[in-house]
């Protein structure tokens, strides 16, 4: 055989040795590929399954259960749907149950049938929070997916009656008189008018008043900087609380006590005592000659204010003046009797002239409106109560004749340690009332009758050790507080096992390590599951998260921001989605996002722009 020829049939023994061993590679690879799609289709069959049973739509005793996962699939195509919801824990709802049963078989017996359904909103948190739930049990009727509260009382009768109401096909809800302002007719309405509610609006929303997209400059001149929809009063001019922003109840009876004057007249003694006998809140007296009193004016004007926050009295009589030990020209604040102490002052008088600055009545009223241990109801009073650190103790509070003596044991046992620590606030809560913060806490199932807690001014949370509660143990926990021995309660949800995505994942136990990080710069969405406007966001926050992929000094991350808590103060939320850039070396000072389109350009500007770790080079972008 010639060398060429035995060459020739070398090499081709040798790839037929190779296309052999291919073969047999790619029979083991199609072999573990078959295998791997096996299990591929085995774990999605389970995930169906997983994803069948929360759509399911489950009935307990007649009533149906709906949750976040299953909710909109089963409203979808209802005309008329009541809604229930609850928490497990409050008596309310317990003792409502055999009511809203017999209501779920009448209305199930309707021609046609009104579903009837309960949801628990302490699970079903997005759900509870899209339809502002705040106590329980709330009651809703569904009309075509929107919702109408219902406001009587919790009886078969009137629920049943509202319900076939609602869900008659010519049903529609109250009128409402809107006029449209424009930046032409503005300040003519507005000017004419004595008392005039303006709703500033975003076109996206359904309510009328100015559309803040057409016209921009009236907006920019006359709307809060802090939301793109609010409700201001004129000629005051101010923002109407967001807890008073409820139509029509709320802001109808929030205008009727505006068109009044500040502060009202008490001509009698008798009012005076009742408000000290069976007060609630705290009493605010101004004591003049006459309407003429030149302090009467400048107390007017500060009662004017405040008015949102506190109830303003005056009087011009003299035995009022005489009862309450004081001459005219004085202004008293005192607490009614159930909050008074042998620990404070009966009361706290402050001279009142012509020329006393209304900032310094305000500033009076404000620092004496709280006793030593205040009640912390809800929203009501959240801004009285914002001062920390703050102490909360919370128990069954009910001043009502048959548990007062209970309730006041407890708050005694409060005002012993109050005394001695008068740079915190303190103040007892209904474990009812807050039974969302007492389960945020790590309390609600303490297994004691009374708890307490520590909110500071990072927005920390400091929670009592479950423990028989006395005098001394509240002081030993305030005192660790003190010294700085107690770590915080943190919020959060589960640490992600797979957390290799282009946007990394944050919940409360990691914001501090991944956000806080010194050594890099983080871009953190603070999102909510059920707002709008960050599902839209969310494709092009991915988008960005791969662009800046190979950044290793920069993160993109994004945070739950109703399921865990934001450890840092200087992070927040007010309204969804927030977003904030971190950079490394200066975490207290972060930049926030706002004023710019949340699409990629703009986003990857504000990266670009504040970014410390950014490699400029071409290849990496």
């Amino acid at each position: 055989m010639r060398p060429r020829k035995a060459c020739l049939l070398v090499l081709l023994l040798a790839l037929a040795q190779l296309l052999a061993a291919a073969s047999a590679q790619g029979t083991d690879e199609d072999s573990s590929n078959r295998e791997n799609a096996i299990e591929d289709e085995e774990e999605e069959e389970d995930e169906d399954d997983e994803e069948e049973e929360d759509l399911e739509v489950k009935e307990e005793n007649g009533v149906l259960v709906l949750n976040d996962a299953n909710f909109d699939n089963f409203v979808a195509d209802k005309d008329t749907v009541l809604l229930e919801f609850y928490a497990p824990w409050c008596g309310h709802c317990k003792q409502f149950a055999p009511e809203y049963e017999k209501i779920a078989s009448v209305l199930k017996d309707n021609d046609p049938p009104i579903a009837v359904a309960k949801i628990d909103a302490t699970s079903a948190s997005m759900l509870a929070s899209r339809f502002d739930v705040s106590g329980y049990p709330t009651i809703k009727i569904l009309k075509k997916g929107q919702a109408v509260d219902y406001e009587g009382s919790r009886t078969q009768e009137e629920i049943v009656a509202k319900v076939r109401e609602v869900s008659q096909p010519n049903w529609t809800p109250p009128p409402e008189v809107t006029l449209v302002l424009t930046k032409e007719n503005f300040d003519e309405v507005v000017n004419d008018a004595d008392i005039i509610l303006v709703e500033f609006y975003a076109p996206c929303f359904l309510l009328a008043g100015v559309d803040t997209a057409r016209n921009s400059p009236l907006s920019m001149r006359r709307l809060p900087r802090s939301s793109a929809n609010a409700l201001l009063q004129f000629p005051w001019q101010k923002s109407m609380p967001p807890q008073k922003q409820t139509w029509p109840r709320g802001i109808v009876d929030y205008m009727i006590e505006q068109s009044g004057p500040p502060s009202k007249e008490i001509p009698a003694l008798k009012q005076v005592q009742d408000f000290l006998k069976d007060g609630d809140d705290v009493i605010i007296i101004g004591v003049f000659n006459g309407e003429s009193d030149p302090s009467y004016q400048q107390y007017q004007d500060a009662a004017n204010n405040l008015r949102e926050d506190y109830k303003f009295h005056h009087t011009f009589s003299t035995e009022i003046a005489k009862f309450l030990k004081v001459s005219p020209g004085k202004l008293v604040v005192m607490q009614p009797e159930k909050f008074q102490s042998k620990y404070e002052p009966r009361s706290n008088v402050m001279d009142i002239q012509g020329s006393t600055e209304g900032s310094a009545i305000k500033d009076y009223v404000v620092k004496h409106a709280l006793p030593l241990v205040g009640h912390r109801k809800t929203s009501s009073d959240a801004k009285r109560y914002s001062k920390r650190p703050l102490v909360v103790v919370y128990y069954s509070v009910d001043f009502s004749f048959d548990y007062r003596a209970a309730t006041q044991f407890w708050r005694n046992k409060v005002l012993e340690v109050a005394k001695d620590f008068p740079e915190y606030t303190f103040a007892i809560a209904d474990e009812e009332d807050y039974a969302t913060e007492v389960k945020d806490l790590g309390l609600s199932e303490s297994g004691e009758d009374v708890n307490a807690a520590i909110l500071d001014e990072s927005g920390k949370k400091f929670a009592m050790e479950p423990e028989e509660f006395d005098s001394d143990t509240l002081r030993e926990f305030v005192t660790a507080f003190k010294k700085g021995k107690l770590k915080p309660v943190i919020k959060s949800q589960p640490v992600p096992k797979n957390n290799k995505g282009p946007v990394k994942v944050v919940v409360g136990k990691t914001f501090d390590s991944i956000v806080m990080d010194p050594k890099k710069d983080v871009l953190i969405e603070l999102y909510a599951p059920w707002c709008g406007h960050c599902k839209q966001l969310e494709p092009v926050y991915t988008s960005l998260a791969k662009k800046y992929k190979g950044q290793k000094g920069l993160v993109i991350a994004k945070m739950d921001a109703t399921a865990n808590d934001v450890t840092s103060d200087r992070y927040k939320v007010e309204g969804f989605p927030t977003i904030y850039f971190a950079p490394s070396g200066d975490k207290k000072n972060p930049i926030k996002f706002e004023g710019g389109d949340r699409d990629l350009e703009h986003l990857s500007k504000f990266v670009e722009e504040h970014a410390t770790k950014l490699s400029r080079t071409k290849e990496e972008l």
